[in-house]
């Protein structure tokens, strides 16, 4: 009887051991990431991780790839990253359309010793730059490189659209050397003012501090901002938004009408803050769709396109 039960104890064993190893063959290999300033980010203040900006690269299928690449800004009040819902989610979304997608973890008040603006602004400029100077490496058109970000992120994306003919960092290597001007923008609830009539109040304190200077606010006040040269912008907020509300949006969009720069904006009466790629069932949840279309009309899918 012992014997018998050693050998099944023993062939459960067996089994649940190659159960295992096929199991563990079903998930994804580890994605690269790389430093985004391999000798330090400019202003460093310590050597710790969250003093070194990282860049999370999600390749598109070989076969399904578009050409097109988006780099994710997730959102998080500057003071920390969502970077699951807003981050590494949206980058599988974004595979599964063809898209090379790539997720940045940028400096922030929280990150490292603490850091405000112009850090994240730097860590922005210079994603744009590498993804732009390595294409070839990483099947992208040149100029189909979009980006993409929620709240907080979302005003670090269009500062980057809003601010790209000035440089915030020193440039010092070939990677500096190409443009860092987005080709579109998606901006999800986005923080777009820091103007405190309807800014989102955290935002501005952890970029800028206590009592910045007006000529600062206004500077990143990015719907004062826009110009002939800002990217087409796709716009999502909801109405009922009362983290960061939808007048971010709105102007922003009026903004971009007004400097006759093409844009689309969708606001839900119902989603709040925060939804990410919408839940299940709920009106926000079909603004990726939307998206979808959107790009597909500004052949922003490249070779999908064709």
């Amino acid at each position: 009887m012992n014997r018998l039960f050693g050998a099944i104890v023993a062939c459960v064993i067996i089994v649940m051991f190659y159960g295992t190893i096929g199991a563990a063959k079903e998930v994804q290999s580890p994605l690269r990431v790389e430093l985004l300033w391999p000798d330090g980010a400019p202003g460093a203040k310590g050597d710790t991780e969250g003093d070194k900006p990282t860049l999370t690269i999600y390749p598109a299928p070989e076969k399904e790839s578009s050409g097109t690449a988006v780099v994710i800004f997730p959102g998080g009040g500057y003071g920390h990253l969502a970077v699951d819902h807003e981050g590494h989610q949206v980058a599988q979304w974004l595979n599964s359309l063809g898209v090379t997608a790539f997720v940045l973890k940028y400096r922030h008040r929280n990150s490292g010793a603490g850091y405000g603006h112009p850090a994240p602004l730097q860590d922005a400029q210079r994603v744009v730059r590498m993804v732009r100077s390595r294409a070839k490496e990483w099947n992208v058109d040149t100029n189909l490189i979009g980006i993409l970000g929620f709240s907080a992120g979302g005003h670090l994306a269009s500062s980057e659209g809003t601010h790209f003919n000035k440089n915030y960092y020193e440039l010092k290597d070939s990677i500096d050397g190409v443009s860092c001007r987005p080709d579109f923008m998606i901006l999800i609830y986005p923080v777009i003012t820091l103007d405190d009539s309807y800014t989102h109040a955290g935002s501005k304190l952890n970029l800028l501090g206590k009592d910045p200077g007006q000529d600062l606010v206004n500077s990143l006040s990015n719907e004062k901002q826009v110009t002939s040269d800002t990217p087409p912008t796709f716009l999502v907020h909801a109405n009922d938004d009362k983290a960061v509300p939808p007048e971010n949006s709105i102007n922003f969009y009026l903004a971009l009408r007004k400097a006759k720069v093409p844009a689309e904006m969708h606001i839900y009466e119902n989603g709040g803050h925060g939804f990410g790629l919408g839940k299940k069932n709920s009106p926000a949840s079909s603004w990726p769709e939307r998206c979808v279309d959107w790009m597909k009309a500004r052949g922003l899918f490249g070779k999908k396109d064709s």
